[in-house]
């Protein structure tokens, strides 16, 4: 009798068996003549060459079928695995990531759009925006789905740690703990497209890493997605630290928001002058999203455009001036 193993690295083991291992059951139930035994991320396949090369073509459609839609039942297992035809995936172009419990992750706007195809175009792209224009989120889901498709090894999220009116000093814990909360955007998005326990296995296993912009000193980023958020807040060396960590088959997306600029006031955005360097590069997109790519709540919008309209200082008008601008 011949043997075959099978190892789960790519998801969870636990999600992927179902309730009951109920998968699992009906997989034996489907292929009777072989013995199936599954251990963690661990499957061993027993019986005939013939049918064990069947099996494992059919079983590797349901895998990547779970990893693409982060979900399979068993309609879905029996329809995969007992159709003869070629497996044809549902295009659904727009759609980049197949979220958790079902969310559709799409480029909702036509600069969202661009986004994407600035990214499959180039190798290095800025993406630079007011904050709810789907900067980062649309640059998370096209890490995931880069991921996901094996185009990449490794997902790097990165942030320059600038105290954005707040001491990081002065919280509790040690140095991940201080800089988690300050992380958390990043977090949120993956939370939205991939399911809790691969993310935790991904983040353990080094596969996806967060980690603030000093951490990238002397590293050399290949075969990975890197998205350097908030990049508004880089100076000028920690700009041309980053842009120079780029590795072989890497891709890099920089996101950033002029209006939030948190240096201290002497000190010049990273950003702005990369973006007038690197402008006349091949291989380099920049785009820029505006108001009308906000996804935010509608409030969100009328803030932006009030401070871009706004010409006046708060900071060097009285309280008595203030208190007239009072809402009714």
């Amino acid at each position: 009798m011949n043997e075959r193993v099978i190892e789960l690295t790519d998801f969870s083991p636990k999600d992927f068996w179902g309730p009951q291992d109920i998968h699992l059951d009906l997989l034996k139930k489907l292929f009777p003549k072989i013995k199936i035994v599954a251990r963690g991320g661990i499957v061993k396949i027993y019986g005939d060459q013939e049918i064990l090369d069947e099996f494992e073509k059919r079983f590797d459609r349901l895998i990547k079928y779970f990893i693409r839609y982060n979900k399979i039942d068993e309609n879905a297992i029996e329809r995969i695995v007992m159709d003869n035809g070629p497996q044809v995936m549902n295009p659904l172009d727009n759609v980049l990531v197949h979220g958790v419990s079902g969310k559709l992750i799409k480029a909702l706007t036509p600069n969202q759009q661009k986004l994407v195809k600035f990214v499959e175009k180039n190798d290095m792209v800025f993406a630079i925006g007011p904050a709810g224009t789907g900067k980062t989120y649309t640059g998370v889901a096209l890490a995931v789905r880069a991921l996901k498709n094996k185009e990449v090894k490794r997902i790097i999220l990165t942030r320059p740690a600038v105290e954005a009116g707040e001491n990081l000093g002065f919280l509790p814990g040690d140095m991940k703990d201080k800089l988690d909360p300050y992380m958390q955007p990043l977090y949120d998005a993956l939370r939205d497209m991939i399911p809790p326990q691969t993310l935790d296995d991904y983040i353990l296993k080094g596969v996806i890493q967060i980690a603030p912009l000093a951490f990238m000193r002397g590293r050399t980023l290949d075969n990975a997605f890197v998205i350097l958020d908030e990049a508004q807040n880089t100076t000028h060396s920690q700009m041309k630290m980053f842009l120079t960590r780029m590795g072989k088959s890497a891709k890099f997306i920089i996101t950033g928001d002029p209006g939030q600029v948190d240096l201290p006031r002497k000190v010049s955005s990273g950003l702005k002058e990369a973006l007038y360097v690197l402008k006349d590069i091949e291989g380099i997109g920049i785009l820029y999203l505006d108001d009308k790519d906000i996804v935010r709540h509608r409030l969100v919008k009328q803030i932006v455009n009030a401070y871009k309209r706004s010409e006046e200082r708060p900071d060097q008008m009285s309280f008595d001036e203030l208190k007239k601008l009072e809402t009714k």
